[in-house]
């Protein structure tokens, strides 16, 4: 496997100087890292070598190739490039030092069992932002007729004996689940019969997996919607598919737009992933005009407006843009409420945020944030990928200087963040 990121041997921070300057200029959004991770899983499914592009170039997808590469496929990085050559897979054993690096590891169930009848895989264990267990995957498979172990911290599952194959069933999730709803479906498509799942997620990221398993093949019906219908086929084909557009790398750009009154175009956007982001923005006084495959952002000088936002599954606000948000309300004319309904844990950035001088009061599931007339730079940690985000983004507005450890968090789901947003403007670098 030939790789163009490698993961950093030291503990990089960012440098960041606020500025009273607008951020300005163009600004190309990569592929979404939670439309890639299933689909590079979903390729272990397949009989021939497939090409992905506009990937981006993030460590978590080095993660999950280098876990391909553990059961046998070969994998060619180059740039926005992956081929992935899944013919050669034959260990249906997932290790716990891969699956410990990321949660997404889990995807990987499905489609070995799938394809094997059999399959090893270890739990992916705790995570900083909540609690995100594993049984809707485990009931799923269940129901398409798997036997599920647990031995040693692995998760072990084989196919009935008889045909060493899934059977088609009825799978009803008791709660939305987007990684849950991705590994049924990878684990359906090669099942023997007719399968049908109900209570799915909809996220934009779950349809562009089932996109592209239909173009190799399989035979899915209801997508997009709650209920998908899937007949089992007997392989997938190989060919080439292009990634959607990170819809949350997206939306921090729009906040940061808003925070530092800029002007910013977005190229290379599914405006229609964005509705309830872009209309909440808009209540901040930001003008935003969308185009097929763009989005333009002005915030003038005028004070930004304070927008109550409750996250949700798709198509709610979603939780990945509530810390991002977060900081548009900080420094807006007023007060406003943000309400956390997906993940029990994903405040943390609440701290760091008062640090530089927020005033947000955190009561259960909801902050309750008085907007401030400016933040002062600090020395802040980034908790978990999307707190990151924020800290990048409110360091823009602070006042002085704003050092951010533990970025590792932050490569895991924004390429290239110190280059863009330089390009806009921004006084950034890594040290």
């Amino acid at each position: 496997m030939t790789a163009t990121i490698q993961p950093h041997e030291s503990t990089p921070k960012l440098i960041i100087k606020g500025s009273k300057h607008p951020l300005k200029g163009i600004v190309r959004a990569s592929g979404a890292k939670n439309a890639v991770l299933p689909i590079l899983a979903a390729t272990i499914l397949c009989s021939d070598i497939v090409t992905l592009h506009n990937v981006p170039q993030l460590q978590d997808v080095i993660t999950l190739t280098d876990l391909l590469c553990s059961l046998g496929a070969k994998v060619e990085i180059n740039g926005e490039t992956v081929i992935i050559d899944p013919r050669g897979i034959d260990n249906i054993r997932a290790s716990h030092e891969l699956v410990k690096l990321m949660r997404a590891s889990i995807l990987v169930l499905g489609p070995i069992l799938a394809r094997f009848g059999k399959a090893e895989v270890s739990l992916p264990g705790g995570c900083a932002i909540g609690s995100r267990p594993v049984d809707q995957h485990l009931k799923g498979l269940e129901a398409l007729g798997a036997s599920i172990s647990l031995e040693n911290g692995y998760v072990h599952a084989y196919a009935p004996q008889a045909t060493a194959k899934l059977k088609g069933g009825l799978v009803m999730f008791d709660m939305v689940t987007v990684t849950g709803t991705e590994n049924i479906i990878m684990a359906a498509v090669l099942a023997c019969g007719v399968s049908v799942i109900e209570n799915c997620a909809r996220e934009p990221e779950v349809t562009d997996l089932v996109k592209m398993l239909v173009k190799f093949g399989a035979k899915i019906e209801g997508i997009g919607t709650e209920k998908l219908t899937i007949t089992g086929v007997q392989k997938l084909s190989g060919g080439e598919y292009q990634v959607m557009p990170d819809r949350i790398e997206i939306g921090t750009y729009l906040c940061a737009a808003v925070l530092t009154h800029g002007d910013i175009t977005i190229e290379n956007c599914e405006p229609e992933h964005q509705e309830m982001l872009i209309n909440k923005l808009r209540k901040t006084g930001a003008l935003i005009n969308v185009g097929k495959d763009f989005i333009h952002i002005v915030k003038d000088s005028s004070p930004i407006l304070p927008v109550n936002i409750k996250t949700a599954p798709y198509p709610a606000f979603p939780t990945d843009m509530q810390a991002q948000f977060m900081v548009v309300n900080a420094l807006a004319n007023g007060s406003s409420t943000v309400v956390e309904t997906i993940f029990e844990n994903r405040f943390m950035h609440v701290e760091e945020l008062a640090r530089m001088g927020a005033n947000i009061r955190v009561e259960g599931n909801t902050s309750i944030i008085a907007g401030v007339k400016s933040l002062s730079g600090a020395e802040v940690s980034s908790t978990d990928l999307r707190a990151s985000g924020c800290l990048v983004i409110a360091a823009l507005v602070a006042e002085g200087t704003t050092t951010i450890d533990n970025i590792y968090h932050l490569d895991r789901g924004y390429a290239k963040i110190e280059a863009k947003l330089s390009a806009l403007g921004a006084d950034i670098k890594r040290v």
